[in-house]
Order: structure tokens, then C-alpha cells, then sequence
């Protein structure tokens, strides 16, 4: 069984996780999760990200205060309607009822499309918004080390970028607008208040105090459990997701009701927590209707009581009535709002986590660029860890001259995919140097570096599209010829064109409709055509029978004539016709010469042999 399958069921029954090397080119294991920021410092980030909007949201703006003025003026002129059927001199003023209808339906009609207009702008203001932020948190992933996604799983990143910003999408669309709105109505209706009864006002204000409290108090348990929702949904996100990667090894060892099991478990947890949220998020209208009920009988008793004693009209009752309603709806959407942001700001804080990860180090200014490199490989008294308290390689020296290979055999674990991961800089040497050309390869820029080097893994990953896409994916600009001819050399061809599209063929994800072997022959050929100056072979052949084994072999000869190779394998048949063997154990270089050197000295190699003969 292959060290990344181990590594899938050892993920799937939750066992410990060794200290030492995460396990070589594209192996993850779960992360602890980071500590979220605080709520004000993420609005404030996240407010950032409407800089390029600015002109849509003053038209907005300008949209809104156009619509809080009819939405001010209804309630007046509904005063005066009233005033105007006689409710105080008898006498109906039917000229000036016709008026105030009037201008009713001209400002219900211009409130109905200015909202419509408000909303249309503002969803396209906020899937601009969260394009551009989706396009960061996606050009950041493609720029962090390897170091970082061996920490955590493709699900929970995947969760951040669906899940986390879908909700920073929505609470955008829903509450901007509203916040500006319920400022404007908000104020506008306590200055009209004030203006039709300051005696009405005071005391329509009682119910304040209870808002805010009420506010204070839901809110701060839900944005505990909104962030607790997040987290347990990437959670289970990385479980589905490593649970349908591995679904082979799921099958093989019968854990079909252990993984059902775990998700249960997660969903479980997924539910409780969810529920908590929307049940205290669902606590806030209800209890903020039977304030703002309070606070309009209030209103409605002591206006009763002034217009007995002739102190106000009646119209400035109902005037007064619907803007302490507007006056109260404000503060119930102010509340409601801050409860929407809570769920943004916790998939924002999410975002923003990965997006404050450290990159792979700038190159200083004097990096130079590696050009046409001859491929001599030189490992000074390199050493290195994953963590600091657990070295993995010690003091590691060898050589390897331009165009040779170089074959790293030993057991799992012992270091040498390590040795390729220093080599191509996706960490980097904790002591000691690697030249390459007789330059320490930080001189060098990392992309003209990691160009010179053709990797093909033991787990090949295709992409979904058509074989000759795969086939290009280092060299886009590569002519159709050049595809089949590389091709060709893979020893790919022949079952390319069986195919019933041939090099059009299009691929399922990680080419789950071609055979293991016919995975590799594609891979072989992507390297072939990429023309790397060295090459990597990590496990090439070690999951493909001997037939496909030899086909294998015999295209890797064509990819490997003239560059600098390094083999690793436990076959050790398909290294012993390497220019160099070097056997690694515990992180130490323990042998290293040809195949009938390390024989003759009947040590290390030499039992290795023996032991698979």
C-alpha cells in the first residue's frame, strides 16, 4: 500500500500524527484551527474592499436619500388627510384631500422603484466585491508554501472559498443598503417628531433603553456561534472531501460505517451548533415587535390624552404613530443587520486568515534567474526538519554531475523525498547549502528554478479537460505536433489513439477513466514535452504491474537521456542501472556508488537486495 493510502486511512480513523516530514509532494494532514480576529478590525478590512465602488455607492447613496424623503413625507401627509376630512372643524376639504392622495401614490410609487433600483445596484456592487475578494483568497492559495497545505485539508480550504464568502456575499447584498436607509429614516423620523410633539417623542423613546439591551445581549452569543457554525462546516467539508478521495481505501478495508459514523458525528455537531445560531439570531424580531408594540401604545395613550386637551389634532396622531413606528423599524433593522454582518464578519475572518498567511519569501533583488542549466547538483552538509525538535536529514553531502542519475533508496520515512523538496525549494535547508552550476539555488528566482525541473509522482494528478490539454499543461504554447511527439516518447500514443477522440478525449477529475499505468504514460509525456533540465521520478512505477512497468521504464530512458535525474524507489530493479546509488536511513547518507560497488561491500544496499531477490 502506498505511504499517501496510509496516510488516507490513518486520516480516517482519526489516529495520532507522527512528528517529521509531512510525507512528501502533496500529502495533508488537519491543521489547528487559528484563532478568529476581532469583530471591529475584520468590518473595518473588509469596508476596504468597497474602494472601487465608490461612485456606484453614492449613486446608491443618492438613491436611498431620494427614498427616505417619501418615506419621511408619507406619514405627514397622512396627518393632513385626516385633518382635512373634518375630523376637527367638521368641514371636508375635498381640494385639498385630492392633493395629499395624490402626492401619496406619487411617493409610494417612487419609493417601490427607487428600492427596486437600490437593490438592483447593490447586488451587483456586492458580487463585484466578492469576485474580487474569491480571485485574492485563490491567487493567495497558488502563492503559500507547500508547508502550509500539508497543515490543512482540501475540504476546509474549499469551505472558504464556497461557504465563508458566499456569506460575506450575502450579508453585503443585504445590509449595506438597509444600514444606510435605517440612518436616514431613523434621524429624519425623530426630527420630524420632534417637530409634530417633543412631549410625543420623550415618550416614544422609553423603549430604547430595552433595544440596546436586547441587542447587546443575543448578539454577543450569536457571533460566538456563528464562528463555531463556520468551523464545524469546514470541518466536515475536509471530511466529505478526504473521505470520496480515499473512497478506493474506504471500500478495501470495509470502514464504510466508521467514516458514516464520523460524519454523523460532524453533522451532529454541525446541527447543534447551527441550531444555537438561528435560534438566539431568530430570538431578536420577535422580542423587537413586542418592544416597538410597547412603545407604540404608548404613544397611542398619551396622544389620546393631549388631543382630549386640544394640546394636538388628531392627524398629528397618526402622523406621530406611523414615525415612531418608522423610528422603532430602524432600530429592529439596525439589530437585524449587526445580526447578518455577524455571520459575514465570521466567514470573513476565515478569508482573511488565509489571506494574512505567510507567502512563499519574496526573492531578493540580486536572485537571478537559472538559464540553461548544465545540472550539476551539489548537497553541502545540508540539514533540515520540518520542526525544529524533529531533524529529518543530517549533514547530507553528495554530488551529482550534469546529465546522471542519481537514485535515493531507503526505507519510509527515512528522508529521501525530502532531498527532492530542498532540491526544488519547496522548503528550504535549515543548515548547509545545495548548488546548482556551482550557485546556491536561493540566488536563484524560485519560478526560473522550479521551471528547470520535471517532476512525475507515484500518484500522477490529471486535470479535467482533454488529454492533449493535460499533455501541454507545462508548455501551453506547445504546437499539436509536439504534443503527439512527446507522446510518442512516452510510449502513450498507442493507447491514445485507440481512444475514440484520441489526444480529445476528454478526462474525468485526475483521469479516473484511464488506468493507473496510462496515467503515468500521460504524465511522462507532460515532462517530456515541458523539456525540464532535471528530472524527478518519486515512486514512478512502484503502482503499475511489470508489463506497464517496462513500458514505463523504456519512455522514462527517453526522458531522462541527457538530464539530470533523481530516482526514488523501493523497486530496486529499476535503479540499478543508475550512475549513482545512494542509500538514506534515519536521515543520514549511510552508502552511496554504482550497484556492483555497494554489492561487493555487502552492507546496507546489499541486504536490500538480497531481502527482494
Amino acid at each position: 500500500m502506498s505511504s499517501a493510502y496510509k496516510e488516507k486511512e490513518l486520516k480516517l480513523n482519526n489516529g495520532p500524527k507522527l512528528p517529521g516530514r509531512p510525507g512528501g509532494f502533496g500529502k495533508h494532514h488537519r491543521g489547528p484551527v487559528v484563532k478568529p480576529k476581532n469583530f471591529s478590525a475584520t468590518l473595518r478590512r473588509l469596508w476596504h474592499y468597497f474602494g472601487n465602488e465608490k461612485q456606484r455607492l453614492m449613486l446608491i447613496f443618492i438613491f436611498i436619500l431620494f427614498d427616505a424623503g417619501l418615506i419621511l413625507v408619507g406619514p405627514y401627509l397622512i396627518g393632513k388627510a385626516i385633518d382635512a376630512m373634518g375630523t376637527t372643524t367638521g368641514t371636508v376639504d375635498f381640494d385639498l384631500l385630492q392633493v395629499i392622495v395624490i402626492a401619496l401614490l406619487v411617493a409610494y410609487v417612487g419609493n417601490g422603484i427607487l428600492t427596486f433600483f437600490q437593490g438592483w445596484m447593490m447586488a451587483g456592487v456586492s458580487q463585484r466585491i466578492v469576485r474580487g475578494l474569491r480571485q485574492e483568497l485563490f491567487a493567495k492559495l497558488q502563492k503559500l508554501p507547500v508547508a502550509f497545505f500539508d497543515t490543512r485539508t482540501h475540504g476546509e480550504l474549499m469551505s472558504r472559498l464556497t461557504n465563508d464568502i458566499d456569506n460575506v456575499s450575502s450579508s453585503i447584498s443585504q445590509s449595506t443598503t438597509q444600514l444606510m436607509n435605517g440612518v436616514i429614516v431613523l434621524v429624519g423620523s425623530f426630527v420630524m417628531m420632534l417637530i409634530l410633539s417633543p412631549l410625543l417623542t420623550v415618550a416614544s423613546l422609553i423603549t430604547i433603553p430595552l433595544v440596546f439591551l436586547l441587542t447587546k445581549t443575543i448578539t454577543k452569543r450569536t457571533s460566538l456561534l456563528f464562528k463555531g457554525q463556520q468551523e464545524k462546516l469546514g470541518m466536515l467539508n475536509g471530511h466529505i472531501e478526504e473521505t470520496i478521495s480515499g473512497l478506493h481505501v474506504v471500500k478495501a478495508f470495509n470502514r464504510e460505517e466508521k467514516v458514516i459514523e464520523q460524519f454523523e458525528q460532524l453533522n451532529i455537531e454541525l446541527r447543534k451548533v447551527g441550531l444555537k445560531a438561528q435560534i438566539w439570531s431568530g430570538f431578536l424580531m420577535p422580542i423587537m415587535n413586542i418592544i416597538s408594540n410597547l412603545g407604540f401604545a404608548v404613544v397611542a395613550i398619551v396622544g389620546g390624552i393631549l388631543a382630549v386637551k386640544s394640546f394636538i389634532t388628531v392627524g398629528v396622531i397618526a402622523s406621530f404613530l406611523t414615525y415612531s413606528r418608522q423610528f422603532s423599524r430602524p432600530l429592529n433593522d439596525l439589530a437585524n443587520i449587526y445580526n447578518i454582518l455577524l455571520s459575514g464578519v465570521a466567514g470573513a475572518e476565515r478569508v482573511f486568515e488565509i489571506l494574512d498567511e505567510q507567502e512563499d519569501p519574496v526573492d531578493p533583488p540580486t536572485a537571478i534567474p537559472l538559464t540553461n542549466p548544465n545540472g550539476h547538483v551539489v548537497f553541502e552538509n545540508v540539514s533540515f526538519g520540518y520542526r525544529e525538535d524533529v531533524p529529518i536529514l543530517k549533514n547530507i553531502s553528495f554530488e551529482s554531475k550534469a546529465g546522471t542519475s542519481t537514485a535515493l533508496i531507503g526505507p519510509t520515512g527515512a528522508g529521501k523525498t525530502t532531498i527532492v523538496n530542498l532540491l526544488t525549494r519547496f522548503y528550504d535547508v535549515t543548515s548547509g547549502r545545495i548548488l546548482i552550476d556551482g550557485r546556491d539555488i536561493r540566488d536563484y528566482t524560485r519560478d526560473s528554478l522550479r521551471k528547470s525541473f520535471g517532476i512525475v509522482l507515484q500518484d500522477t494528478y490529471l486535470f479535467s479537460g482533454t488529454i492533449k490539454e493535460n499533455i501541454k499543461y507545462g508548455r501551453p504554447d506547445a504546437s499539436d505536433d509536439e504534443v503527439m511527439q512527446a507522446a510518442k516518447l512516452a510510449n502513450a500514443d498507442v493507447f491514445i489513439n485507440r481512444l475514440e477522440n484520441r489526444y480529445e478525449t476528454i478526462l474525468s477529475e485526475n483521469g479516473g477513466n484511464l488506468s493507473q499505468g496510462q496515467r503515468q504514460l500521460i504524465a511522462i509525456a507532460r515532462v517530456i514535452l515541458a523539456r525540464p533540465a532535471f528530472l524527478i521520478l518519486d515512486e514512478a512505477t512502484s503502482s503499475v504491474d511489470t508489463r506497464t512497468e517496462h513500458h514505463i521504464q523504456d519512455a522514462l530512458q527517453h526522458v531522462m537521456e541527457g538530464r539530470t535525474s533523481f530516482i526514488i524507489a523501493h523497486r530496486l530493479n529499476t535503479i540499478r542501472d543508475a550512475d549513482k546509488i545512494m542509500v538514506i536511513d534515519h536521515g543520514e547518507l549511510v552508502e552511496q556508488g554504482i550497484h556492483d560497488e555497494l554489492m561487493s561491500q555487502k552492507g546496507r544496499y546489499n541486504k536490500m537486495v538480497m531481502s527482494q531477490i
